[in-house]
């Protein structure tokens, strides 16, 4: 590792009272790995499909317009439909 980037580490360990080993742990805790990005899409997935009814399939997921949006207005209209029903 550069000495520049070892010594800018050190700095910030030193400013969190931290060791520069533990920083390299937080920072690196801070950054899944491809698996459990894969391991986090999957549950999400499954927790959309399980509590929110929603029916899309992997490849709509990964290939869709802008699924994510389409996520968010299918949640809405979800819950505008429990507060009406509420009501």
């Amino acid at each position: 590792m550069p000495k520049e980037t070892r010594d800018h580490l050190a700095r910030l360990a030193k400013e969190r009272g931290l060791s520069l080993g533990q920083l390299v742990d937080q920072l690196a805790a801070q950054q899944p790995t491809a698996a459990q990005i894969a391991e986090r899409v999957a549950t999400t997935r499954k927790v959309l499909r399980d509590r929110m009814g929603c029916t899309l399939t992997d490849e709509e997921f990964d290939h869709g317009p802008d699924v994510l949006a389409n996520v968010y207005a299918m949640a809405a209209e979800k819950m505008h439909a429990r507060r009406n029903t509420a009501a």
